[in-house]
């Protein structure tokens, strides 16, 4: 496992960290499962674990709280997140500031994720979603900053919308936000435009979400793709998503360098770009952690292949379905 220096914290945090989303946000997710993969991920130097109140109320958050615990010797990073007040996601720009991360809000959840990790310090606690119509307000910066002194969380950082990775940048000049999480992968190279350079400059750590596309880019979507009934991802690959998913997954298929899945090539891509400190798969099962570990191994991808799967880069805009 290769380590990147996680912006102006210093923490050298593993390249590929561990998103914990799946362990209780989706359907057909195993306690048992969850705790295996867990253990083999620390096991091959996963030391970044992001987390969130929102996945299962809590439940995520306790199997990282345990985790931790059976891994007392080692340095694992934590980073969870503060679910918004109204309880929804995506931010829109109507969601005012008191419905969303009044400071009384900010603190509370701060201290529901503390139990639930059975920590009196979180490494990285995250906004969930952002509007930029907030970044102004006093309130949230006193509020984190007065956490900060009283050492309950080391740093701060906001979860940036989907397909808007400008839209958190007014909130990370105030000083207040350590790091950003932001969706990147082969489709989505916005955040190269104004987000990566800005962070660059101002020591920002970058976190890239969803390096898969939700699956498109592990290659397993394709036209006649279902779910299960209350799985999550059925809601966001509806049949106008799926069939354009689909069609972009069909045209990375022949690229795919023999030997090599489009899993691990969608993880090398993000790799090459050095702005970026941790990228966060999930990883529910075995075999996908060891699959995913093994990218982290200084490796870079053939210089005609990176040129070619930059040319895949697909904007989009937050729809209805897209959150």
């Amino acid at each position: 496992m290769k380590y990147r220096r996680f912006g102006r914290t210093n923490w050298q945090v593993s390249e590929i960290g561990y998103g914990m989303w799946g362990m209780a946000g989706w359907k057909e997710s195993d306690d048992l499962e969850s705790n295996h993969s867990l253990d083999l991920a620390v096991e091959n130097g996963v030391n970044f674990f992001d987390t969130a109140w929102g996945y299962g109320e809590g439940h995520s958050e306790r199997l990282l709280g345990a985790l931790i615990k059976r891994y007392r010797s080692t340095k694992l990073y934590t980073a969870s997140k503060i679910p918004p007040k109204n309880f929804c996601w995506p931010a829109r720009p109507e969601y005012t500031f008191e419905e969303s991360y009044p400071p009384d809000h900010i603190r509370e959840y701060t201290e529901k994720t503390l139990l639930n990790l059975k920590l009196e310090q979180i490494d990285l606690m995250q906004f969930h979603t952002w509007d930029e119509g907030w970044s102004s307000r006093e309130e949230w910066q006193r509020t984190v900053e007065d956490l900060k002194k009283e050492g309950k969380i080391a740093a701060m950082g906001i979860s940036l919308n989907r397909w808007e990775p400008e839209n958190g940048i007014q909130a990370v000049s105030t000083g207040c936000i350590d790091a950003v999480q932001v969706i990147y992968n082969i489709f989505d190279q916005a955040p190269e435009d104004k987000l990566f350079p800005f962070c660059v400059q101002n020591d920002i750590a970058v976190i890239a979400r969803v390096p898969f596309d939700e699956g498109t880019l592990t290659g397993a979507i394709t036209h006649t793709t279902t779910f299960p009934q209350g799985d999550w991802r059925g809601s966001y690959f509806v049949p106008e998503n799926l069939k354009a998913s689909a069609d972009r997954a069909d045209m990375l298929r022949s690229l795919v360098p023999s030997g090599m899945s489009m899993a691990e090539m969608a993880l090398r891509f993000i790799l090459e770009n050095k702005t970026v400190g941790t990228i966060i798969p999930g990883m529910r099962k075995a075999r996908n952690v060891l699959s995913n570990v093994a990218c982290s191994d200084g490796t870079m991808l053939p210089k005609e292949l990176y040129s070619q799967l930059r040319k895949h880069r697909w904007d989009r805009k937050p729809t209805s379905w897209s959150q």
